[in-house]
């Protein structure tokens, strides 16, 4: 049976059934109304900079909305001269949030990466590819004319809990993995 909805905005009792199962479901199940709770984790900038207005990290729900990384030595304070070191300390950058959220990196289902010179886009996907143990996050790649500290790569990502990956906290997607 299928509701309609007429001019007036009415409609039949079976879209009102479908409507109250989708909202008293999570109920039936725990959840407590109202919007899910936030929690923060707060920005670490290197040494010799400043705090920055913005949060590493924002987890709502089952769901991690992970700011843009840099791939800046924290011994430095710079980004590395090498383009390889430095998508190394991005992608470590990036694992460490995570990680200090209680997901791994086999948790990011969406990650956008902003580059300086599209020229080390296989030189950036070498490294990537080792942070991850099976299917990778969907990806954009775009070519930006700069980015702040004179850094090559920056990395943003969104991660989400499932089932299958509420592990928890402190697991390690250590890189160096095929």
């Amino acid at each position: 049976m299928s509701a309609t909805f007429t001019l007036e905005g009415k409609c039949g009792y079976p879209l009102i059934a479908a409507l109250a199962l989708v909202v008293a479901a999570p109920l039936a199940h725990g959840a407590e109304p109202g919007p899910p709770e936030r929690s923060y984790i707060e920005h670490s900038f290197p040494p010799g900079g400043t705090a920055a207005p913005f949060s590493d990290a924002v987890r709502t729900g089952d769901t991690l909305f992970v700011a843009g990384h840099l791939g800046i030595d924290p011994k430095t304070g710079k980004a590395a001269a090498d383009p390889q070191a430095e998508a190394r300390l991005v992608m470590d950058a990036v694992q460490r949030t995570l990680e200090r959220a209680g997901f791994t990196m086999d948790e990011l289902v969406s990650v956008t990466v902003y580059c300086t010179d599209l020229g080390l886009y296989d030189t950036f996907n070498t490294t990537y590819a080792r942070y991850f143990h099976g299917p990778h996050p969907a990806r954009a790649f775009i070519g930006v004319s700069s980015l702040i500290r004179s850094a090559r790569f920056e990395v943003q990502g969104m991660a989400m809990k499932t089932p299958e990956t509420n592990v928890p906290a402190g697991r390690s997607a250590a890189p160096g993995r095929t």
